[in-house]
């Protein structure tokens, strides 16, 4: 069972619709496949669940709240998951209590227990994880949970001054608390590749070194048109052109 994350810490550049995308390829590929939503926004869970997000029996919130308990022995941590309309494809709702729980969580030391919730998971082919646009405690659970980061990227000044704080951040992170993470790459969202700005920094990026991925994903209204209709682009649209460039990213991923 690979263990995903896609995380940046700043906010806008399409995290979500990431995950929420390469799982749903996951899914459709027919890899039993979970998304767990840790932003308290619970933009991953409405984008597939819509409505039926507020029917769901727990959340993520009741699982980090359980690990406040005094009990011996949590509950499974699929107990904790919801289906989705879509075969092969469930998601561990997010909740607002998120929020009131952070504080707890830190001064308990609790956040190495989604990473073991996580390795005595049974009954799934892939795990993507959602990640709130700092690097708070949820985020650094996710990312001692995972064994593989995915960096979306757009291409400003901004948005590269932060990689390099974020890069160094991951790799304390990886030395102090889980070696095991490998970065997949940086991938560049909402690409406009004639555009003179975008196609220099990401030449510059990689003439530096950096792991920018080949595979780009162009920005487009239908994106926006599937997370109102709840409906990831493979199903919403399989033929269309951002479809094909999460095809694409997906398949290098895996290989």
């Amino acid at each position: 069972m690979i263990r995903r994350v896609v995380f940046n810490q700043k906010g806008g550049v399409g995290k979500t619709t990431i995950v929420c995308n390469l799982a749903a390829i996951a899914a459709a590929r027919g890899l039993r496949t979970l998304v767990v939503d840790l932003d308290a926004q619970g933009n991953a869970t409405q984008y597939l669940l819509g409505e039926r997000a507020a029917q769901a029996d727990r959340s993520i919130a009741d699982f980090f709240e359980a690990t406040l308990g005094f009990t011996l022995q949590l509950p499974p941590f699929v107990s904790f998951a919801t289906n989705t309309p879509f075969e092969n494809l469930d998601v561990v709702v997010a909740d607002r209590r998120l929020e009131d729980l952070q504080v707890k969580l830190e001064t308990k030391q609790k956040v190495h227990k989604l990473r073991q919730a996580l390795e005595r998971l049974r009954g799934y082919d892939a795990v993507f994880i959602d990640t709130p646009p700092a690097l708070n405690f949820y985020s650094r659970a996710a990312l001692i949970a995972a064994q593989r980061c995915l960096i979306p990227f757009d291409c400003d000044e901004f948005s590269r001054q932060a990689l390099y704080l974020l890069l160094e951040n991951l790799r304390e992170l990886r030395a102090d608390h889980n070696e095991e993470l490998e970065l997949e790459g940086i991938v560049v969202n909402q690409f406009q590749p004639r555009a003179k700005l975008p196609a220099r920094v990401v030449e510059e990026l990689r003439q530096e070194g950096q792991p920018v991925l080949e595979q780009t994903l162009s920005s487009s209204v239908r994106v926006k048109e599937s997370h109102e209709r709840h409906r990831p682009l493979i199903h919403l649209d399989p033929s269309h052109r951002v479809t094909r460039e999460y095809l694409a990213l997906y398949e290098a991923l895996e290989t």
